[in-house]
């Protein structure tokens, strides 16, 4: 395997795709000499699979290449780059993604939306928040549900929005807070159920989804709750 890699010139597409699945088996630092080559070769047509073996081995100096690949034309390069730079990027990498929750793929949007909230940090809550508030699809599930995993500074935010005139931002705010599984969210969310007769533009109620947000809430606390109980006791000294 390691022969490939290093010579994947002298190797057919098929068997170094191939080898690529499964680069975690065969991870070796002298390895990445080549395949930031591969990267960048055009001729070989392996990108996407040099991306995976990159993420793979974990390889943070192909970050900068990465970065240019997010506007290849093939759909499964743009796929894997973002995945790498969810796993290998950090904020530096933000500005870049954010243009793809702009991307026609609504498969695309959502994995870019997972790799912010993966990097974390001020500049992706932003990019995030962005789109929640200037939406540009009708429906956001995927920002609302990354956007809960900035608990708790996303909250007073999201408590916030629930209050807009926009059913669509009332709407999308209930089922972010139900994700938080943040008790303030509670009292807004059943209120929101007993009130809001709000319709989104693909008819979605908002009550309707404040009830759906409330049982999500109450099974991630539960989860909580139950994950906390099995853990052991402290030891006494």
């Amino acid at each position: 395997m390691h022969a490939l890699v290093r010579d994947y010139r002298d190797f057919h597409r098929s068997l170094y795709s191939r080898a690529m699945n499964h680069a975690d088996v065969f991870a070796d630092a002298s390895l990445q000499e080549p395949l930031l080559a591969a990267l960048a070769d055009t001729r070989y047509n392996c990108q996407a699979w040099a991306v995976m073996g990159c993420t793979a081995m974990e390889i943070r100096a192909a970050v900068p290449q990465l970065v240019t690949l997010l506007d290849h034309p093939q759909w499964l390069v743009r796929g894997e780059t973002v995945t790498a730079l969810s796993a290998l990027g950090d904020a530096s990498v933000v500005p870049a993604l954010r243009p793809l929750l702009s991307d026609e793929a609504d498969w695309l949007r959502q994995r870019t939306a997972d790799a912010l909230a993966h990097i974390g940090g001020d500049a992706a809550l932003e990019a995030l928040w962005y789109e929640f508030e200037h939406r540009q699809f009708p429906r956001i599930g995927y920002i609302a549900s990354t956007l809960a995993l900035f608990t708790p500074e996303v909250v007073p935010r999201l408590l916030t929005a629930a209050d807009s005139t926009d059913p669509d931002q009332r709407y999308w705010a209930a089922v972010a807070l139900g994700s938080t599984g943040d008790d303030q969210a509670i009292p807004t969310l059943e209120r929101l159920m007993a009130t809001d007769r709000g319709v989104t533009v693909f008819d979605g109620e908002v009550r309707t989804a404040a009830k759906k947000a409330l049982r999500t809430l109450r099974r991630i606390k539960a989860a909580i709750a139950e994950r906390d109980a099995a853990k052991p006791e402290p030891a006494p000294h």
